[in-house]
């Protein structure tokens, strides 16, 4: 299976170029992903754990689906290819921030959307090894507790939502 390729951004998100999925995170190149928040009608957040293959983070947990750009994809088609090829779930999805690629965010300009629905998840077991609904404020003792058993990019964007949209 070929490479995937990446395009390669500046710190205004715009495009410069493009580089191979191996040399953009060697080199620590500035790239783009989406992440999304899959709530169920009780408000619980769907966390993934990542596979232990993944060549980053392996067997950490994570967003409900997330994943980078594919070269000249937008944040919302990536958001709604990466939700349905890792949990098997087609929702609408509402488009909540942008968080600037940093080394918190993997160099990573992460979009973050969020999904209410619930469809029972259908994981890929190439991509996700399991996955729970979790109440937020359990989610965020949780990262309190073991910070490193969580996805750099994951650990911002909680903090985000929840500073945001402040869990009862």
């Amino acid at each position: 299976m070929p490479e995937e390729i990446f395009d390669v951004v500046d710190h205004q998100d715009r495009v410069i170029g493009q580089a191979p999925r191996s040399e953009v995170h060697r080199r620590k190149l500035l790239h783009r992903a989406a992440s999304i928040f899959v709530f169920n009608s009780r408000g619980e957040l769907l966390v993934q754990l990542r596979s232990t293959t993944k060549d980053e983070y392996p067997s950490c947990f994570t967003s409900s689906a997330s994943g980078h750009l594919s070269t000249g994809e937008d944040y919302a088609e990536s958001a709604q290819r990466e939700l349905f090829e890792e949990v098997g779930i087609a929702a609408p999805l509402e488009y909540l921030t942008k968080l600037p690629a940093s080394p918190e965010t993997a160099y990573e300009f992460t979009a973050l959307f969020r999904a209410i629905t619930d469809q029972i998840p259908t994981l890929d077991p190439g991509e996700v090894a399991g996955s729970e609904y979790v109440a937020l404020p359990t989610l965020q003792r949780r990262i309190a507790v073991e910070p490193d058993r969580y996805t750099p990019p994951f650990k911002q964007l909680v903090a985000w939502y929840c500073e945001q949209f402040p869990p009862h």
